[in-house]
C-alpha cells in the first residue's frame, strides 16, 4: 500500500505542472457549484433574517406543485428548450460538415473565426443587436418583407413569433461554438474509409450518410445527453434581456419565475425549491437517457 501510494505521488509530482492548470477551474466549481450544495436545504426551510429558519418540510414544494404560474412557466421551458433541442442539435452538426469539406484552408480558418465570434458577445449586445434588425420601423428584416410587399412584423412583441426570435438568437450565438466538439470527432475519422467509399463509387453525399454520421453517433449521443441536463435551463440571460411585458405569457420560463419570485418577492425558500426541482429533473433526464444509450451501445457520458 505505502509503495502504491508513493508510485502515485511521484507520478502526481512528474506532472505537477499539468495540476497547477487544473487549480482554477477546480476552484471554480468547489466555490460556486459544490459548497452552494448546502443552501439547498433552505427549500426545506422557512427563511428568517432574524431567529434562525423554521423547517416546514415539503410545504414550499406543496405549493409549488399546486400553482397555476410555475406550471404555466413549466410549459413555456418545455416548449423554448424543446425548440432549442430540435432545431439546435442538427445545425452545429451539419455546419461542421460543411466546413469540413471546405478544401481552402484559409477560407476554413475565415469561416470558423466568423461562426465562433457571436459565442463571444454578452446576451446585452445580441439583444440590441436582434432589437435594431427586427424594428418593425426600419429593421432589417422587415425591409425586406416590405420590398416583396409584405406587411411590418413586430416580431420582438408578438407572442406568435417571439419564441422563433429566441430561438434563432440563439442558433446565431451557439452553433458555431458548439460545432468544435464535432468538428474535433470529424478530424478523427480514419481518412481511408471515405478513400475506400471513393473507389467504389459513392459520392460526397453518400459518404456522409454511411460513414460520417455512422461515425458521429456516440459524440451525438454525448451532446444530446448533456443538453438534456440543462433542459429546464431555457436561457434566463437571453430571455430576461429579449422579452418585455407583450410577450411574458410566451417567455415566462422557470428561471425567470423563480428569480420574479425569489428575488423580486423575497420569497428565497421557494425559489429554491424551484432551483431543486430543475435540478432533480435535470439528473433524472441524465441518469435516464444515458442509461438507453449504453444498454443500446450507442454510448453515453459513463
Amino acid at each position: 500500500m505505502i509503495n502504491t501510494n508513493n508510485k502515485i505521488l511521484k507520478r502526481i509530482y512528474k506532472d505537477r505542472y499539468y495540476y497547477y492548470l487544473l487549480i482554477p477551474a477546480t476552484a471554480y466549481f468547489i466555490i460556486f457549484h459544490y459548497i452552494p450544495i448546502y443552501g439547498v436545504k433552505l427549500a426545506f426551510e422557512k427563511y428568517r433574517i432574524f431567529g434562525g429558519n423554521q423547517w416546514v418540510g415539503l410545504a414550499y414544494f406543496e405549493e409549488l406543485f399546486t400553482s397555476p404560474a410555475f406550471y404555466k412557466a413549466l410549459m413555456n421551458t418545455i416548449i423554448i428548450s424543446g425548440l432549442k433541442l430540435l432545431i439546435g442539435m442538427p445545425v452545429p452538426l451539419i455546419l461542421a460538415i460543411l466546413i469540413n469539406e471546405v478544401n481552402n484552408k484559409y477560407f476554413k480558418k475565415y469561416v470558423q473565426s466568423v461562426v465562433y465570434i457571436p459565442h463571444f458577445l454578452s446576451w446585452v449586445v445580441i439583444a440590441g443587436i436582434f432589437t435594431m434588425i427586427l424594428s418593425p420601423v426600419n429593421g432589417m428584416v422587415n425591409e425586406i418583407i416590405k420590398a416583396f410587399g409584405g406587411s411590418s412584423v413586430s416580431f420582438m412583441t408578438s407572442t406568435k413569433h417571439f419564441r422563433g426570435v429566441l430561438v434563432v438568437s440563439e442558433l446565431w450565438r451557439s452553433a458555431g461554438w458548439d460545432s468544435i466538439l464535432y468538428t474535433a470527432a470529424l478530424s478523427n475519422i480514419d481518412p481511408t474509409l471515405y478513400e475506400a467509399a471513393k473507389i467504389d463509387g459513392a459520392n460526397r453525399w453518400q459518404r456522409n450518410i454511411y460513414i460520417t454520421l455512422p461515425e458521429l453517433l456516440k459524440t451525438m449521443i454525448v451532446v444530446f445527453i448533456l443538453n438534456l441536463g440543462f433542459f429546464l435551463n431555457a436561457g434566463f440571460d437571453q430571455v430576461f434581456n429579449m422579452m418585455n411585458d407583450s410577450v411574458i405569457s410566451v417567455a415566462d420560463i422557470i428561471d425567470i419565475y423563480a428569480y420574479r419570485i425569489g428575488l423580486l418577492n423575497m420569497n428565497y425558500s421557494y425559489a429554491t425549491a424551484v432551483g431543486l426541482f430543475k435540478g432533480v429533473i435535470g439528473m433524472i433526464l441524465i441518469i435516464t437517457v444515458n442509461k438507453i444509450a449504453k444498454k443500446n451501445d450507442a454510448g453515453g457520458l459513463y
